[in-house]
């Protein structure tokens, strides 16, 4: 399948690290513009180096991003860090 994400969806950077957090929350976000592997990594890396982001989970296909956090998402931030990527979040999904 080629991915860097594990079958839990989170992306492996080398270690193993297992987070169980009780009030995780994933919230799945519309974004235009996306087409391909490097699209995938670019939202990966921008929007999972936000504050609280636990995993990032990126349909291309679908233009869907599914953001798991350790509480209520900073839609504003995942807005932000989409557009840094340089694509276009359109909303929640």
């Amino acid at each position: 399948m080629g991915s860097c994400c594990t079958p839990d969806n989170s992306c492996s950077t080398g270690t193993t690290t297992a987070v169980a957090v009780a009030d995780a929350t994933s919230t799945v976000y519309a974004v235009s513009g996306m087409t391909c592997g490097h699209c995938k990594t670019a939202i990966t890396n921008s929007v999972g180096a936000l504050e609280g982001v636990l995993s990032v989970d990126v349909d291309v296909a679908g233009g869907l991003v599914t953001v798991t956090t350790d509480g209520a998402p900073d839609d504003a931030a995942v807005t932000a860090a989409v557009d840094d990527a340089g694509y276009e979040l359109t909303g929640r999904a």
